[in-house]
């Protein structure tokens, strides 16, 4: 068993850092309560990310959009109740955490937040 931080829930970073009582990450300056995470070698540290009615996502599950979202640097709009199939969980960018492939629009990243599990 070792210990370690857990990420930064804000951005997903692994540099967290203690200082004092709270855990620090230094990209994004979120500060928080909390302390070393223990692990097992066999069972290493897994952030769970969930969609919008905080149902556990997985690799490969097919997801509906809960809300129009504008695609940023396009005038094109991903439109509520669009089906978006075969997602991969990742660290994106900021708080972005599924990468897909959306028909008509192509390869992007969502956030969680925005999508239910079909």
């Amino acid at each position: 068993m070792n210990e370690t931080l857990p990420p930064c829930p804000a951005c997903s970073s692994d540099l967290t850092y203690e200082m004092g009582a709270l855990l620090v990450c230094p990209l994004c300056a979120h500060e928080w309560e909390g302390g070393p995470v223990e692990l097992h070698d066999d069972q290493p540290y897994e952030l769970l990310i969930t969609d919008a009615s905080g149902t556990v996502l997985t690799d490969g599950d097919t997801v509906f959009v809960v809300k129009d979202l504008k695609v940023k640097g396009s005038s094109t709009v991903v439109k509520v109740g669009t089906k978006v199939r075969n997602i991969r969980l990742v660290n994106g960018v900021g708080d972005h955490d599924i990468e897909c492939k959306v028909d008509g629009i192509g390869a992007m990243q969502l956030k969680s937040g925005f999508v239910r599990k079909a």
